[in-house]
């Protein structure tokens, strides 16, 4: 008699998370209704991330990576172990409801769809009282969210929501039958590409409003500026995506609009590290390839930064169900 699989793999990604990754594998392991394998993949942590791990055993295994490789690589390498019929990622230092991916897997499979995401409740080590990430106006003005949608909400410098913050729970053989992974070139954006690369290769997705991902805000958690080799590196992944997928006209116009955010993001830090080095022809040449670089300048850096995650800022979710479709674009390999 042959094993049967489990419902649900969690894709943990974890690099010196010893002290937030038990917390991360109890919500995986105390899902309710559904059975689950928990797959921690360590990029050679210098702590005790891995005895963490290790000390489970069971349905929880480890993937002791030889060499630092950054999330994307780290999740590939889980997700080429994984046998559940679902694949969900979860962050090594934040928690899910326990009846999260119940309710995923259900609205999911009602619909058909290859894909689920909800709303995330967002938890601040300050002690300051929880709120949802996506605001009730953000979710009733979005009743389906097309991939032109979706890649047009992930524009840098927009004060608006943006969806690349969700955390999908995908179906595991629509992954296979496309060999989707996460690009390893990116440190930075790589979950973005990630649903948009599977929107484009016509995956449905279903919106469940109910905040089921806590996603846990502690002092350093937001440790990595943004710098323009993340900038370049997010235009070359762009690149790829544009190389591998033909997208319709709504979706192209979004693709441009984001190509428009990246460019400008990347004249603006190109603007503030010549001022920094006091070098008057670099600050120049930035503002002559994008002036409205020099308007984010009259912007205090905290409005700046909350635009750049306002995402994060959002009230109590409404009980209305959205869907996401990604029929937005036709595959073509290359």
């Amino acid at each position: 008699m042959s094993e049967k699989l489990p419902d649900i793999s969690f894709i943990i990604a974890a690099y010196n998370a010893a002290e937030t990754l038990d917390k991360a594998i109890g919500g995986a392991l105390a899902q309710t209704d559904v059975t689950v394998e928990v797959i921690v993949a360590d990029d050679c942590s210098s702590d005790a991330t891995r005895a963490v791990a290790a000390a489970y055993g069971g349905n929880v295994r480890l993937i002791a990576l030889e060499k630092n490789g950054g999330p994307s690589a780290a999740r590939n390498a889980a997700i080429d172990a994984a046998r559940g019929r679902w694949l969900a990622t979860l962050d090594a230092d934040d928690t899910i409801e326990p009846d999260r991916l119940k309710r995923m897997i259900a609205r999911a499979e009602a619909a058909g769809a290859q894909i689920a995401v909800d709303n995330m409740r967002v938890i601040r080590a300050d002690g300051t009282a929880p709120e949802t990430m996506f605001s009730p106006a953000a979710l009733a003005t979005t009743p389906e969210l097309t991939l032109a949608n979706f890649i047009r909400s992930n524009a840098l410098f927009r004060n608006e929501h943006n969806f690349g913050y969700l955390k999908p729970v995908f179906e595991r053989a629509f992954i296979e039958r496309h060999g989707l992974r996460f690009d390893e070139n990116l440190r930075i954006g790589e979950d973005y590409l990630f649903l948009a690369s599977a929107m484009a290769l016509g995956a449905t997705c279903v919106f469940k409003p109910e905040p089921g991902y806590n996603y846990h805000i502690r002092e350093g958690s937001i440790s990595r500026v943004l710098r323009l080799d993340h900038i370049e590196a997010m235009m070359e992944g762009d690149r790829r995506f544009l190389a591998r997928h033909s997208l319709d006209a709504s979706a192209t116009d979004a693709q441009k609009f984001r190509a428009r955010s990246l460019r400008q993001a990347h004249a603006f830090l190109e603007l503030v590290e010549s001022i920094k080095r006091r070098s008057l022809s670099g600050a120049i040449r930035a503002a002559w390839r994008d002036p409205l670089a020099v308007a984010h300048l009259r912007m205090p850096i905290a409005v700046r930064f909350n635009r750049m995650t306002a995402a994060l800022r959002g009230a109590a979710a409404q009980n209305t169900e959205i869907t996401v479709t990604g029929g937005a674009s036709r595959s073509r390999k290359g």
